[in-house]
């Protein structure tokens, strides 16, 4: 049996989800992303993600339950885009899924990714769906990987 997988909008019911989600330890030490703190995680999702039009955020769903999310959004003059699950999801062929999706809606190309070098799972996803390595990139002491889905992809 498959999973269900689809793609579905955003609302503030949503992000206690995954506010518990981006605080799972072995999510944070996978990703190296630090975890905000309720208020600050809160007014960063309705402000700077819902909030702002430019920014495509899709919730994923695996047979009816909000599974986590994928976001594109602008630094600058480039485009971005990262993604969260929740650990019971990793491993099942989901974020394959979920990204095919999400790429058919999001069609801002270069696109950019920057995920913790050491997080071997992402970075394949990435690579599965046309992303090629570029440069490394350090936050603080943790190196990541910049990766590009180019025009032609």
């Amino acid at each position: 049996m498959s999973d269900d997988v689809r793609l579905r909008d955003v609302g503030p019911a949503d992000l206690e989800v995954f506010f518990a989600q981006q605080h799972d330890p072995e999510a944070v030490r996978q990703s190296k992303f630090p975890p905000r703190e309720r208020d600050a995680f809160m007014t960063h999702w309705a402000t700077r993600v819902l909030g702002d039009p430019t920014v495509f955020v899709q919730g994923v769903t695996v047979d009816g339950e909000l599974a986590g999310n994928l976001v594109a959004w602008w630094d600058e003059d480039r485009r971005f885009i990262g993604y969260w699950l929740g650990r019971q999801y990793w491993g099942r062929g989901i974020g394959t899924q979920a990204l095919a999706l999400f790429l058919e809606r999001e069609k801002t190309r270069p696109l950019h990714a920057d995920p913790f070098l050491g997080n071997t799972g992402s970075v394949r996803l990435l690579e599965k769906h046309g992303f090629r390595r570029t440069e490394p990139v350090w936050y603080g002491e943790n190196e990541h990987i910049m990766l590009v889905l180019d025009e032609d992809r």
